[in-house]
């Protein structure tokens, strides 16, 4: 078992369903989906902490096996403390070379309150 596997915890995505509400609106809600596992780490470089205190939200890599895709704006929880992440960019833009022996894929995300 390698590092990097005994750094990945068990994530959910988060489908968002909008329902109609019968009064011409719609009401929206976030049903857990696939379970997956992966690495998250916050970015803590000086120009990140300078954009934080500036207002922009947390940002933090997470690795996923290559098999698992992650796309832009794809919203997940993490199982163990239940914090929420909206994904940033696409694993498809950051997968292993296939001649890598670690079969893994990443991408950015942000720290995100689910919209009521």
């Amino acid at each position: 078992m390698s590092l990097l596997t005994q750094m990945m915890e068990e994530c959910r995505i988060l489908n968002h369903v909008r329902t109609d509400d019968d009064f011409g609106g719609y009401t929206d809600a976030w049903e857990p989906g696939a379970k997956f596992n992966a690495a998250i780490a916050k970015n803590s470089s000086t120009e990140q902490q300078i954009a934080e205190k500036e207002g922009l939200s947390e940002a933090f890599t997470v690795v996923v096996e290559d098999t698992f895709s992650l796309d832009y704006h794809d919203v997940f929880k993490r199982t163990r403390d239940n914090a929420v992440f909206r994904v940033t960019s696409r694993t498809d833009d950051s997968i292993a070379h296939p001649a890598s022996t670690v079969r893994i894929a990443k991408v950015t995300a942000e720290r995100w309150v689910l919209p009521s």
